[in-house]
């Protein structure tokens, strides 16, 4: 073999090596995307960081690594599952369209931002786990002692969805049903 069959064939099995470098999921990463506050869409690996610090750790596809906490992206997409952020809270996506139901996914109470030199502070009511309805920029905690707030204000009406809402009995994660059905009339 010469010299120049040498060359090309180790530039040939390096290019190969760094195409397949590009198409592994770094340790701990998943696929995903972020949509930044600007609406820019970012594509990626994702690490999720919601319980431990309400961010998330993203790798784009050259390579470079940035944390977004809640506070500056719109939403998220971690391993197929969607997240929206709101006050520097990630909520799981779980019914979506005019009335969302959502289930609380981090917790930024506590964490400063900062305007110039004033800080403000970000986050929700609740807990992780606890779920919430969002419809026209207001986040409703959802709880035993305003089901029936729910059911007559926000499900507005809807006969079949005010029905499978009162059958959940208490059970507010059954209320999902009651928002699909609702989602779906309007």
């Amino acid at each position: 073999m010469n010299i120049k069959q040498l060359f090309y064939t180790a530039l040939l099995a390096l290019s190969l090596t760094s195409v397949k470098a590009q198409n592994e999921i770094p340790s701990g990463y998943t696929k995903g995307t972020i949509t930044l506050a600007d609406g820019a869409v970012l594509t990626g690996y994702v690490k999720d960081n919601l319980k431990k610090s309400a961010a998330v750790s993203f790798i784009d596809n050259t390579g470079k690594k940035k944390n977004y906490e809640g506070i500056d992206i719109n939403a998220a997409t971690i391993d197929a599952t969607n997240f929206i952020c709101i006050k520097g809270d990630f909520f799981k996506a779980i019914s979506v369209g005019k009335l969302n139901f959502l289930q609380k996914s981090s917790d930024a109470s506590g964490k400063a931002s900062f305007n110039g030199t004033e800080a403000t502070f970000n986050g929700t009511e609740g807990k992780i786990g606890d779920y919430f309805v969002y419809s026209n920029r207001q986040l409703k905690l959802l709880n035993k002692k305003n089901i029936e707030s729910f059911i007559n204000t926000d499900l507005n009406g809807c006969t079949a969805a005010i029905e499978k809402a009162k059958s959940a009995n208490g059970d507010i994660a059954k209320l999902q049903e009651a928002v699909d059905i609702y989602n779906h009339a309007n």
